[in-house]
C-alpha cells in the first residue's frame, strides 16, 4: 500500500528537516515549536537538542530558547530503533466492540500508532492489551488501524479486528459510504452558513511534515462544512470529510482563512491555554462488515472543548445584554 510505503520512507529518512519561523510563531519556546511541527513529545525534542541534532541559525540552542520570526531551524532525526509493539495497560474508551470491529473514542494527545518520537504509549499499544485480535493488513506497525486521527485531534475511529472487516471498512471509506463528522472551533467569523472546500493537498515544499493546498500535483481533498454557532471572534463548525487526506480539515480551515483554534502548525490562535487543536471527531456512520447493519456512533465534546464554548457563550450573552 502507498500509505505503508510513505510511512516506511518517513521512518528510514535521516536527512535534515528545515523550518522557518513565520509571522505569529515567534516568541515560542523551541521545544514547544518543534513538538508541534514534528508531532512528537517535548521530551523527544529535548533529547534531540541535547544530542546536538538541532541547530537554530546554524548554532546549537537550548531547548527553552525563544524563537524569532525568520529563525532557521535544522533538525537531524536520530536513526530509528526497531519498533517494539508491546501491549500496554493504557486506559482507552471503547465505545463499541464485537468480534469484527471496535469503535474507540481517542483522547487528545494520544498518537494512533508507533512512529519516530512515539515508540510506545500509542493507541495501538493500548489495543494490543485490550483486544484479543487485530487485522494484519496494515502490517506490524498499524495492526487494526483503518483510518487515523492526528495526535491532538480527539474522537471516534473504527478498528478492524480481522482482515475481512478491514477490507470492508477500507472500501466504505474509499467509496464515501462511511461518513465521518467533526466539530471544530475556528478563528474568525465564517461568513457562509455552509459550503464545500475542494482543493488538492500535498506535502509542503518548505516542510514535508506539513501539508498544504497546491495547484499542481497532490491529491484531491473535499470537505463539507456547516456553521453551527458564531461568536465575536470565533466560529463553531461541523465538518464532514469526503476524502481523508493528512491534516485535511486543518489545512482546509487555514486555506479559507480560519485556522482551527489551538493549532499552531497551521496558524491557529491559542488564547485558552489549550494543549492542542479544538477538533473532535464526533460522529461515525458505517455499515457493519458482517451483518450489513447501518451503525451510527457519537462521542460528546471533551470537557476542555465544551469549557471554551461555555466561555464564549457567556461572553456572547453578556455582549447582547449590555
Amino acid at each position: 500500500m502507498q500509505q505503508d510505503k510513505d510511512f516506511a520512507e518517513d521512518v528510514m529518512n535521516e536527512d535534515f528537516e528545515r523550518f522557518e519561523v513565520e509571522e505569529g510563531q515567534s516568541d515560542q519556546r523551541l521545544d514547544l515549536y518543534l513538538s508541534a511541527q514534528l508531532e512528537v513529545s517535548r521530551s523527544h525534542v529535548k533529547n534531540l537538542v541535547s544530542d546536538g541534532c538541532v541547530k537554530v541559525n546554524g548554532k546549537i540552542p537550548k531547548a527553552g530558547q525563544l524563537l524569532k520570526k525568520g529563525d532557521i531551524i535544522d533538525v537531524e532525526e536520530q536513526p530509528v530503533r526497531e519498533l517494539d509493539l508491546t501491549p500496554q495497560d493504557i486506559p482507552v474508551s471503547i465505545v463499541y466492540e464485537d468480534d469484527d470491529i471496535a469503535v474507540i473514542n481517542k483522547p487528545q494527545g494520544m498518537v494512533v500508532h508507533p512512529a519516530p518520537g512515539a515508540y510506545d504509549g500509542t493507541l495501538v499499544n493500548a489495543l494490543l492489551f485490550r483486544l484479543k485480535s487485530l487485522s494484519s493488513i496494515n502490517g506490524v506497525i498499524r495492526p487494526g488501524i483503518v483510518h487515523r486521527l492526528d495526535k491532538d485531534t480527539s474522537g471516534l475511529l473504527v478498528v478492524a479486528k480481522n482482515d475481512e472487516a478491514h477490507v470492508s471498512l477500507q472500501a466504505q471509506i474509499a467509496s464515501k459510504e462511511a461518513k465521518r463528522y467533526y466539530y471544530a472551533l475556528l478563528d474568525g467569523v465564517v461568513a457562509k452558513d455552509e459550503g464545500i472546500i475542494e482543493t488538492n493537498i500535498d506535502r509542503s515544499k518548505k516542510d514535508r511534515k506539513i501539508m498544504a493546498v497546491c495547484r499542481d500535483g497532490g491529491r484531491l481533498a473535499i470537505t463539507h462544512y456547516k456553521v453551527l454557532e458564531r461568536f465575536a471572534n470565533y466560529t463553531f463548525m461541523e465538518f464532514e470529510l469526503k476524502t481523508g487526506r493528512t491534516h485535511q480539515i486543518r489545512v482546509h480551515s487555514k486555506h479559507i482563512g480560519h485556522p482551527v483554534v489551538g493549532d499552531p502548525v497551521y496558524g491557529g490562535s491559542n488564547k485558552f491555554d489549550l494543549k492542542g487543536q479544538l477538533l473532535h471527531a464526533h460522529k461515525l456512520v458505517l455499515t457493519h462488515p458482517r451483518t450489513g447493519q447501518l451503525m451510527t456512533f457519537e462521542a460528546p465534546l471533551p470537557d476542555y472543548f465544551e469549557n471554551v464554548l461555555k466561555i464564549l457563550r457567556l461572553k456572547k450573552k453578556s455582549d447582547i445584554q449590555s
